[in-house]
């Protein structure tokens, strides 16, 4: 069979998801339990994307229980007896590699690695599949229905779909490059989970502190939030401080300058931990992502939109297929250091409905992750990854059953989504 481009067709599955991070290993993972099967295509050479090459850490955000978000947690090794506060241990990214690897290892799931989608297939509104770049040349993988989780919604924005940028004037929020450090004194060293924790270094907070030496020249100002989390292994912190502005990284032009901007700052900030704060004299950089971490992109708008007021009151809807999510509203400033506004908002455990999946004038593509139906508010809360990953479960069910009955994931009934996600013990 060929393409009708004379590319030649090298599989052809119930479900093919783009993008192997928090939601597509869920959503591959989810499908396949539910007996459907699955081709999972990733553009870099490890599954787990922000879990592993990303290097982004701790496990942020909560969901309702029995999800695989509980599970992955787990598999991680930061279980729940393990978190500190809210925010958690970030899990060690080398084994992370092997364990997600393992955890996608079915022999209904076919895993494509160093493999990027640069088209797709579609006959008039209907996703049928997507073109791949592989070593070998462009090929197609087709499929009954087609999962989105690329975070940047490059398949829905391929097809044409209704997508969103960033706020109102496009600008989105800092990315980022985490790293992790070692020869750390845990004796004498403080943790600094984020912009809300009140630890003090001598009488003063950490973060006041931070802000008044980057006034001083020892920091650039934009880096003066310094977040040091624990990780699972004695001695070491994953700091999530570095931060670009003005990047949009589906601009491929100002990728590079970006990256390289960022391990400058990387230097700059273990010379300043060094220098003035106890604990920290002998820490180097053991390991950094791989890629950026990118915050905000594409927003694909869907059959519906999620609003911040949904997350602020709590809004439960009934075709829920993500219960109880929660994270706060966590907007880093577009254009410049800390936060949108000056200020954090906070949320009451809020669903997701099914429709903030479906992609609005599409057939047959599904999408999950950061790049849901929401608005830019909306989602500076569903970003992370726990949510990310229940979504990315919800979705594998929809999927697997719109192949198994030969329907349209938007004529599956969400009542047998629910039931399906309730007799695997998810809450809802």
């Amino acid at each position: 069979m060929k393409y009708q481009n004379e590319i030649d067709v090298i599989g052809n599955y119930d479900v093919v998801i783009a993008g192997s991070g928090p939601a597509g290993i869920c959503a591959a993972k989810s499908a396949a339990l539910a007996g459907a099967s699955v081709a999972l295509i990733e553009r870099y050479g490890d599954v787990g994307g922000a879990l592993t090459t990303g290097f982004v850490g701790p496990i942020l955000g909560m969901v309702g229980a029995g999800s695989m978000r509980h599970e992955l947690v787990n598999l991680l090794g930061v279980p729940e007896n393990d978190m500190i506060g809210e925010s958690g241990r970030a899990h060690d990214f080398e084994s992370a590699k092997y364990l997600l690897a393992n955890f996608v290892d079915m022999d209904n799931i076919d895993v494509f690695l160093q493999t990027d989608v640069c088209d797709v297939v579609k006959e008039d509104n209907v996703v049928k599949g997507l073109v791949v770049s592989t070593n070998e040349n462009l090929k197609a993988i087709l499929g009954h229905t087609i999962i989105d989780c690329t975070g940047d919604g490059k398949v829905c924005y391929l097809a044409g779909a209704d997508i969103e940028k960033g706020r109102d004037d496009g600008l989105c929020q800092p990315v980022s490059l985490e790293f992790t450090i070692s020869g750390v004194d845990e004796e004498r060293a403080l943790i600094c989970i984020g912009d809300v924790d009140e630890v003090k270094i001598g009488d003063e907070k950490f973060l006041d502190y931070c802000e008044r030496l980057a006034h001083d020249g020892e920091l650039p100002e934009s880096l003066a939030a310094v977040r040091l989390h624990p990780t699972v292994r004695v001695g070491e912190r994953q700091v999530n401080t570095t931060q670009v502005n003005g990047v949009d990284n589906t601009k491929v032009q100002s990728l590079f300058k970006t990256q390289l901007e960022l391990r400058h700052q990387m230097n700059q900030i273990v010379d300043f931990l060094k220098k003035h704060v106890p604990g920290y004299e002998n820490c180097y950089i053991k390991a950094s992502g791989t890629t950026l971490g990118v915050r905000e992109s594409r927003r694909v708008m869907g059959d519906y939109v999620l609003q911040v007021e949904d997350e602020i009151n709590g809004v439960k809807f009934d075709d829920v297929v993500v219960h109880d999510a929660e994270f706060i509203v966590d907007i880093h400033n577009p254009e410049g250091a800390g936060q949108a506004d000056d200020k954090i908002q906070y949320v009451k455990p809020y669903d997701i409905p099914y429709r903030c999946f479906l992609p609005r004038g599409l057939d047959n593509l599904m999408v999950a992750g950061r790049c849901i139906s929401g608005t830019h508010r909306a989602h500076a809360s569903y970003r992370v990854m726990s949510i990310c990953m229940a979504g990315g479960e919800a979705v594998g069910i929809a999927a697997a059953l719109a192949s198994k009955s030969n329907i349209a994931v938007r004529e599956v009934n969400v009542k047998e989504i629910q039931n399906a996600l309730k007799e695997r013990g998810v809450e809802l």
